[in-house]
């Protein structure tokens, strides 16, 4: 019973500094507050406000719970240990196994320690040069992360999508919501390359294409990331449809500039003027933010524009179909050779790869 006296207590310790670590405490407050505004009186009067508070706080509760049952495990493990009755050292043995486990699965979370990274994330995938079939790459990268967060019960959904002419889509924006997303996703922004044998064209020549994907946090707390409403230029417009009946004859949609540094949301989901904007300055406020941990600067007023051109040439994995087959990412050096099995979705050996290669760069 000695011996597993001293690995509860190993254990417990270990537990206790995680949860300081994620100021378990201050979680659980913050928890206790959302509970409170919740049950008051006239909480939804302003629905959009208390979906958001809601979501939150079904996030958090997602959060906190799986640590608290840990430490209510460990607590009982400790007690039965005191006890010191040799009957009960199977059942705390395998008892140990079962915290010992989801303990490891809990401490991935320890990884993400960026301002942002419990944030959901709004996936944006845009096609590079090279017409349809980069159109149609695009749509492939999309099904692969779509496919990824469906294994994992993320809810996704398509904020705005822009369809190619023949194949494929031009760009599209996902918001993917789920635990510690944009700490799991930012490993992904940059470009992606695929080399495969063209099924567009006659010749079935070997044909590279590009697909840019941005990983931005969904800021959705205007309070979270402040704009000042004098840089912003706004525009209305109506929406483009495909004819018919549900065309939409109404100014619906909103394109936002921020002046500063000259990004551009548009968003014209034929839904109404204030939904649209909405979703458009929360994409904008997330972009803003991305934009600050690119370019570490404290102050919106300090950032500088992004630079496309450098951000297209920021190719950070290649997928390679003919004449060999490949998955390689080019920083951490993770490869596959099975692309056909990474592209439905398995993508998880190349987030952890790159998980561990920012803790050790």
């Amino acid at each position: 019973m000695h011996e597993l006296e001293k690995k509860v207590a190993i254990l417990k310790q270990a537990i206790d500094q995680a949860c300081s670590k994620i100021k378990l405490s201050d979680l659980k407050a913050r928890l206790v507050e959302l509970q409170s505004e919740m049950e008051a009186p006239g909480f939804w009067d302003d629905n959009q406000k208390a979906q958001v508070v809601t979501k939150q706080h079904a996030a958090l509760q997602s959060r906190v719970e799986p640590w608290q049952k840990l430490i209510n495990d460990i607590t009982e493990a400790n007690e039965l240990v005191a006890m010191g009755d040799n009957e009960l050292q199977n059942d705390l043995e395998l008892q140990l196994v079962d915290i010992e486990q989801h303990f490891n699965d809990l401490k991935t979370e320890l990884q993400f320690s960026g301002p942002y990274d419990d944030h959901d994330v709004l996936l944006q995938i845009h096609a590079g040069a090279g017409g349809t079939d980069a159109q149609d790459w695009a749509q492939m990268l999309m099904r692969m992360y779509v496919r990824w967060a469906e294994a994992h019960k993320y809810k996704v959904v398509t904020v705005d999508q822009s369809s190619g002419e023949e194949a494929g889509i031009k760009s599209v924006t996902l918001e993917i919501e789920g635990s510690f997303l944009f700490g799991k996703l930012k490993g992904e922004h940059g470009v992606h390359r695929l080399v495969r044998l063209s099924p567009f064209n006659s010749d079935n020549l070997r044909q590279t294409s590009f697909a840019k994907i941005e990983i931005l946090p969904v800021i959705d707390k205007p309070d979270e990331l402040e704009i000042d409403e004098k840089e912003l230029k706004i525009d209305v417009y109506r929406s483009g449809g495909h004819g018919g009946q549900s065309v939409n004859t109404t100014d619906s949609a909103v394109r936002i500039t921020h002046v500063p540094t000259g990004i551009t949301v548009a968003i014209q989901n034929e839904r109404s003027q204030l939904q649209n904007k909405e979703t458009a300055m929360t994409i904008l406020r997330s972009r803003l933010a991305q934009l600050k941990l690119e370019q570490h600067q404290e102050k919106l007023a300090e950032l500088k524009g992004p630079n496309q051109s450098a951000e297209w040439g920021n190719q950070i994995r290649s997928y390679v179909l003919h004449p060999y087959k490949q998955v390689k990412d080019l920083r951490t050096k993770h490869e596959s050779s099975d692309p056909e099995k990474v592209l439905d979705g398995d993508l998880d050996p190349f987030i952890q790869a790159y998980l561990e290669y920012t803790l050790s760069n």
